[in-house]
């Protein structure tokens, strides 16, 4: 059966995980994983026992702060295709 060309409802559905909220929340709990990883950069650059582990929280910076652009282009193109129409 083939899908109808032209359907009743345009409107594009977005799975619950991937809702404007959602993303939001993602991005504050990513930010409060970054500032985690900050203190994390802090603590390990003042104590010479944990200098060697100083990746561990700069690898969590990075992705958490990955993980915030990503979620935002894609809120940006949603807003973007939602007004210029």
């Amino acid at each position: 059966m083939r899908l109808d060309q032209n359907p009743v409802f345009r409107k594009v559905i977005v799975p619950w995980y991937d809702s404007e909220t959602v993303c939001l929340i993602v991005i504050v709990c990513m930010g409060v994983v970054a500032i985690f990883g900050s203190a994390g950069i802090a603590v390990a650059r003042d104590n010479l026992i944990y200098q060697k582990h100083i990746w561990v929280p700069i690898l969590l910076v990075l992705m958490s702060a990955s993980v915030v652009v990503s979620i935002a282009i894609r809120l940006v193109r949603r807003y973007l295709q939602r007004f210029s129409k």
